[in-house]
């Protein structure tokens, strides 16, 4: 028997598991599972990507100085406290590696991320689960469940699966709370949904041990490019820095995220679209007896009474050619999460529900 080994945790990590693109036997697809902007990227975006053709021979920026200091203007924040990665998923995966070991604890909700738990077990941690409170971030249980060995809690505000977010107070009242050794990470992926919500950014500003971190996936369409930011304390971005590796962002991704984060009429049309939508989608499936929590995001997490319900109705979607995403690996089974697509598919997925409910399946 091979005596080579992977580090301790490595063995304990499930594969992560993307949202659906296909369904066996039917070809006309609606795919709801990946909370994908149905309107894409921008075309300023798209251009910028266009033009990155004549230049495919060039390495990358490896300061990725030009992204950061759009990010800096578009949001008032300070360019040289900004790291940029292959998505938000590798900026979560640095402060693993380097902020948490053996030994250590990393402290996630029970609704929360799947990549908070991989990248803690990745880097040899234990990662540690506490309670939310109806579906929604709890601080006092966040503070009972930390020790001397808490190094990092995360934290998606709003949060994925659930659509819930919690005030900028009561972020604050935990990062005042948490053991000294102990980094708050905010994940902002879903916060440019929610109007006049800066992600917690500007609390970097007075926390030393608050971090946030952002993506270009959601609502600037940006999925296929992976690129991610975060916004922390000088030295913890000097501290990620000498993890990065020095070209983790193409060209590419560079440019279409510079573009995207600049077109602000864009990125508006995108918010209000999406709030139309998901009241919409929400008062729908309201009617038809599933209820959803308030969501600040650009999905609705739609309960039903048993988890036998949920995948019966996640199984005749399918048969509708409609793809949403189960939660149970998110301890959700009575639930699926609903992707806001464009009023032609939130219209097919509200049709069909009600089909469902109704018996007609």
């Amino acid at each position: 028997m091979s005596k080579i080994a992977p580090q301790p945790g490595i063995t304990s990590i499930d594969l992560y598991q993307g949202g659906a693109s296909h369904v066996a036997g039917v070809e006309n697809i609606v795919k709801l599972s990946s909370n994908e902007n149905p309107l894409g990227p921008s075309d300023a975006a798209i251009e910028a990507y266009k033009r990155c053709a004549h230049t495919l021979h060039r390495y990358p920026s490896s300061d990725h100085l030009s992204l950061r200091k759009a990010i800096a203007e578009v949001y008032d924040l300070w360019a040289d406290n900004i790291i940029c990665g292959a998505g938000s998923d590798e900026i979560i995966a640095f402060l693993c590696q380097a902020f948490a070991g053996p030994g250590d604890e990393v402290i996630y909700t029970e609704h929360g991320f799947a990549m908070y738990r991989i990248s803690a077990l990745a880097a040899g941690a234990t990662p540690v689960e506490v309670k939310e409170r109806s579906r929604v971030t709890d601080v006092d249980a966040i503070l009972a469940g930390c020790n001397e060995k808490t190094k990092l809690v995360f934290i998606a505000n709003p949060n994925n699966p659930t659509g819930t977010m919690i005030g900028l107070a009561e972020i604050e009242r935990l990062a005042k709370a948490l053991p000294e050794q102990a980094l708050l990470v905010i994940d902002g992926a879903y916060a440019e949904y929610v109007d006049g919500y800066d992600g917690g950014a500007k609390m970097v500003h007075s926390y030393e041990n608050i971090f946030m971190t952002r993506t270009f996936s959601k609502i600037y369409g940006l999925g296929a490019m992976r690129v991610g930011w975060g916004y922390g304390p000088r030295y913890i971005i000097e501290i990620l820095n000498r993890i990065r590796g020095p070209f983790n962002v193409s060209s590419m991704a560079l440019a279409a995220a510079e573009a995207a984060v600049r077109d602000t009429e864009y990125v508006e049309k995108c918010r209000t679209e999406n709030a139309r939508l998901r009241e919409w989608l929400s008062n729908a499936l309201a009617e038809h007896g599933v209820v959803c929590d308030t969501s600040m995001t650009n999905f609705v997490l739609a309960r039903f009474g048993t988890q036998d319900e949920a995948e019966a109705c996640d199984d005749y979607l399918k048969s509708q050619g409609l793809i949403v995403r189960r939660v149970g690996g998110y301890n959700l089974p009575q639930a699926l999460r609903i992707s806001i697509g464009d009023e032609s598919a939130c219209r097919q997925v509200a049709h069909a529900v009600g089909q469902f409910k109704a018996g007609k399946r």
